[in-house]
Order: structure tokens, then C-alpha cells, then sequence
């Protein structure tokens, strides 16, 4: 993927938010403003725009003039920060932005004639706070509209967008979902708790939590637990999965990859149907 910087805009009163900390408030256990971070490891230069704060990991901190003045005067502070070619703007309230809607976003930026490209959601609604811009047209257009208007506090976004060319992503309908309301955020935490990614969701934070960085496959761990289960004893079930973690880890310390989880959860497997087959023999 070509190189790209990323700025978080994480300023905003969040006046329907009743003036809370939205960037910190958690969905899934994790602040919103992590979540966003979490979709754009690639980045050289990630800026956070926006009052400093704990992050989950390491940005660099910018503050626009005058605070809460709005998303083109953030940018303006942030864009200061960056050298890439490509610059990924996102909003700090995405919690269902992933690497996926990133890497699409970047490589649309790469079309010929484009100056960058954005979201467009499941209405044909333009998201340019989930887009990818050319580094020197963003910075030329901004200097512009700075000059103008005798800086860029209180501007609207679309005084950017219409003097650049973009192209449309049409992403994951959910990629764009952003958090205004506390009806938001209700909904979006409801919607990690559905059956078909509760699972991925909670592998994802407990990894984020514990700063581990491994791809997990999460049906070879439930076949593995099933299987102490059934063979052995119920309880042996989350046992054995750490007694695998735990191996998995040394190997990995001793130069494995993430492959060590497999070997040693196929071990464990084996042995517990050695087990089963041993209560069932006469």
C-alpha cells in the first residue's frame, strides 16, 4: 500500500452528546477515538487533533486555532504535521471504520486525475471526514481558503471539497456510521453484540487490550474448547485454551510465528480426543 499520514479530528464540543468526551467514550469496551486508530496502523504519521488524552497508541498531538474551531481549521493544524503524498482524514467517532475501508480509500487516491477520494454512504451522501487526500493539493486548497478568509476557523467543509477532485468509495455501509447522539452510540454498541460479530469484536479488544498483535482463529480455539469439554471435563475447556495461549507465546518468543497457535491448539485437540476415545473403550 502506498505510504500515506492520518489526522483524527477529535475536537468538537459534541453539543448532542450533552458536551461529553466523545472521542472517549467506549463502544465495545474500547474508546471511539482507539477504534479509529485501530483502522490505520500503516500509517507513517498519525495526528490527533484535539485535547491529549490516553491513546492505545503512540500520535502526535495538535491543537487548532481557535479550539473548537471547526473541521477545516483542524485539519489546517494537523496537515502541518504530515509529509506523505496521501493524507487519511478521519472523524475520532467511526467505531465500525476498518483497515479494509482504508486500503480502499488509498487506492482509489491513486486513480489518475483524482486529488483524493471519499466515502460515499449507503444514501449517496459524500463523507469527506472518511476520505483520502493528495497531500500537496489539500495543503494548496487549505493555504487558499486561509488567505481568503482570513483564516480557516468556522469555514464549512464543502469549501474544501468543491475545489478538489474526488472519487467515491462505496464502502461497507457501516464504515461511515458515526456517533452524533447517544442514540448512536447505544445503537452501535448494540450492534457488536450481534451473534455474527460479537466474537471478532471481543477477540479484537481483548488483543488491543493486552497489546498483543496475532491473528487468532477463532474456530480452531471454540473446536479446541469443545473438545476438552466433551473429552475431558467442562472445565478443562477455557483451561486448555490458555495452557495453548500460554505455549503459543513461548514459541512465538522463541522465533514462531503465528502459526504456533495452530500447532499447539492441534495438539491439545489431539490429545483430547485421546482422552475421548479412552472413556469410550471398554
Amino acid at each position: 500500500m502506498t505510504a500515506y499520514d492520518a489526522i483524527v479530528l477529535a475536537g468538537g464540543a459534541a453539543e448532542r452528546l450533552g458536551g461529553a468526551d466523545k472521542p472517549a467514550v467506549r463502544v465495545g469496551g474500547r474508546p471511539l477515538l482507539d477504534r479509529v486508530l485501530a483502522a490505520c496502523p500503516g500509517a507513517g504519521t498519525t495526528v490527533v487533533v484535539g485535547g491529549r488524552r490516553p491513546t492505545a497508541r503512540a500520535v502526535t498531538w495538535a491543537r487548532e486555532v481557535p479550539p473548537g474551531g471547526g473541521p477545516l481549521a483542524a485539519l489546517g493544524a494537523g496537515i502541518r504535521h504530515t509529509s506523505a503524498d496521501r493524507v487519511l482524514v478521519l472523524s475520532a467517532d467511526l467505531p465500525f471504520l476498518g483497515a479494509d475501508t482504508v486500503a480502499a480509500l488509498v487506492a482509489a487516491s491513486e486513480r489518475e486525475g483524482v486529488e483524493g477520494a471519499l466515502c460515499s454512504d449507503q444514501d449517496g451522501r459524500d463523507q469527506p471526514l472518511v476520505a483520502v487526500y493528495r497531500g500537496e493539493p489539500l495543503r494548496r486548497e487549505l493555504a487558499l481558503l486561509a488567505a481568503e478568509h482570513g483564516g480557516l476557523g468556522g469555514l464549512p467543509l464543502r469549501l474544501l471539497t468543491r475545489e478538489l477532485t474526488l472519487c467515491r468509495v462505496a464502502a461497507d455501509p457501516l464504515a461511515s456510521f458515526d456517533c452524533d447522539t447517544w442514540e448512536d452510540i447505544a445503537s452501535a454498541r448494540a450492534r457488536i453484540r450481534e451473534h455474527g460479530t460479537v466474537l471478532d469484536e471481543w477477540i479484537t479488544a481483548v488483543k488491543e487490550e493486552l497489546g498483543i498483535d496475532l491473528d487468532v482463529d477463532t474456530g480452531l480455539l471454540l473446536d479446541l474448547a469443545r473438545d476438552a469439554a466433551h473429552g475431558v471435563a467442562r472445565p478443562a475447556a477455557p483451561l486448555t485454551t490458555f495452557l495453548v495461549g500460554y505455549a503459543a507465546g513461548k514459541a512465538a518468543g522463541d522465533g514462531g510465528g503465528p502459526e504456533a497457535v495452530a500447532e499447539a491448539a492441534r495438539k491439545a485437540a489431539a490429545l483430547a480426543l485421546r482422552w475421548a476415545d479412552e472413556n469410550e473403550t471398554p
